[in-house]
This record gives C-alpha cells, structure tokens and sequence, in this order.
C-alpha cells in the first residue's frame, strides 16, 4: 500500500512539474520579449522625452534605458546645432526695390522638454519664423543699407529669431546671408552708378594733379623770373631736347625776354 502510495505520488508530481514546464517555457520567454522590447537606447547627442499614460515624466540622460511598453513611451530629440536653409524669400526694401534673399540659420535645442511640448514640428516652426523675420527686417533697411551692412542685418535677424524661439527651447547661434538677388535693370543701374563714381573719382584725381603741376609751375616761373638769363638758360636745355629728336621737325622757341625787349624797343 505505501508503495502504491509512493508511486502514485511520484507519478502526480511529474505531470505537475510537466505541466508547470510547459505553461511557464512559453511565460518565461514572453518576459524576456518583452524586457529586450523595453530596453531603448538614447545616444550621447540625443535626449530622450519620457511620457507615463501620455504624461510627461522627464529628460532621459544618454545611455540605456527600460520604457515599460503601453504603459510608457519615449521620443528622442536631437540637440546637436542644425544648418537650417531659409529658402529665397522675396521682398521689398525701404526705398521701394523688389529683390530676393537667401540666408541660412544656426541652432539647437537648448531644452529638449518645451521644445517637445511647446511647439508641434520643432524645426519646421524654426524655419517658418525665419522666413517671415528676414523679409519683416530686410523691409526696414534701404538697399545700400543691406548690401554694404549684410553683417548688421543678418545680426538683426538673429536678434528677433532668437527672441521669438527662447519660449521654444531653442537656441539660435547665428544667422548669415548668403545671396541677395536683384532684378536684371537694378544690377545694370547700379554698375552705371559704379561706373559714374569711378569717373568722378578720376576726374576729381586728375583736377588734383593739375592743381598740383599749376601750382608747382607757378614756383617755377616765379624762381626763373628772379634770375637774369634763367629763362634763356632753360631755353637752351629745352633746344637740347630737341635735338635729340629724330623727327625732321626742328621747333625753335623765342625767349620771352627777347620779345619783351623788341617790344620796349617799339615803344621808345
């Protein structure tokens, strides 16, 4: 009897172990599914937004981390600076004048959680707030402004891009214009413009070396006008001149002195 008993024992505890094999083999594997499933890695330029039933937990630091799946969730935002382009925008300055500009912004996000639940589509809001800033701006300044003090306007739109985003967690670094486009008649107006300031410039230089050669030929005449025969001297060098010109044309010059002194004589 007792070894009836025993055995029927034994039996019973092996289906039981059986039975508690098959059902926890299939258990124990989901387990381990479902902890690699949870494991998410948040690289070092990255920060990682945790969200528990859809609220916010918290900024996950670079590393590993275990996001329980339904109940939790997480979405990386990437910190490091973006390029962003703004595309060409056109726009009319303060004088009146249509042209098209093209600049391109530096930034990152600074704090990854307002940028995650202040503002839906982080860069693309960037970019629009750029867009619409560079033609408000470029609209305050004349043409000439713009283009000799590209670096002050471009300051000028980071300055209110900057304003305008530090709600977001953005950051921006700079700004910088690359092109300004002008209309065909406005590029050729103004090299005639350039043209006629170079013209001024070289008369105005050559009004300055004629003034220069007047007054220098002033002292000279004065300085020969004080010595006696000096002039009849020069005369002689000039002839001398000459005469080492090949040409068949031979140009004698008549002292003034000599005409001053038939002229006294006509008169007595």
């Amino acid at each position: 009897m007792t070894a009836s008993r025993d055995l029927l024992i034994l039996m019973y505890m092996n289906e039981l172990s059986i039975f508690f094999s098959v059902l926890m083999t299939p258990l124990l594997i989901f387990i381990l599914i479902v902890i690699l499933a949870s494991i998410k890695q948040v690289n070092q330029y990255q920060r990682g937004i945790k969200l528990r039933f859809g609220k916010f937990v918290g900024v996950i630091e670079p590393g590993w981390r275990l996001i329980i799946p339904i109940v939790e969730s997480m979405v990386k935002m990437d910190i490091r600076i973006k390029a962003s382009d703004v595309p060409y925008q056109e726009t009319i300055t303060k004088d009146n004048i249509s042209c098209k500009i093209n600049a391109v912004i530096y930034y990152r996000i600074a704090d990854p959680a307002r940028a995650f639940l202040e503002v839906e589509r982080v860069m693309h809001a960037v970019s629009q707030l750029a867009q619409t800033t560079m033609r408000n701006i470029c609209g305050e300044l004349t043409l000439d402004e713009l283009l000799s003090n590209r670096e002050e306007a471009a300051n000028r739109i980071k300055e209110a891009v900057a304003a305008n985003s530090a709600s977001w967690g953005v950051e921006v670094s700079s700004v910088e214009l690359k092109d300004i486009s002008l209309p065909e008649d406005m590029v050729r107006t103004i090299a005639k413009q350039a043209e006629a300031e170079r013209e001024r410039r070289a008369v105005i230089i050559k009004s300055e070396g004629e003034k220069a050669a007047a007054a220098n030929l002033a002292i000279a005449a004065e300085r020969l006008a004080g010595q006696q025969g000096a002039l009849h001297l020069r005369t002689l060098h000039s002839l001398n001149d000459l005469s080492s010109d090949q040409s068949n044309t031979v140009v004698f010059a008549v002292p003034l002195e000599m005409l001053q002194a038939f002229q006294r004589f006509g008169q007595k």
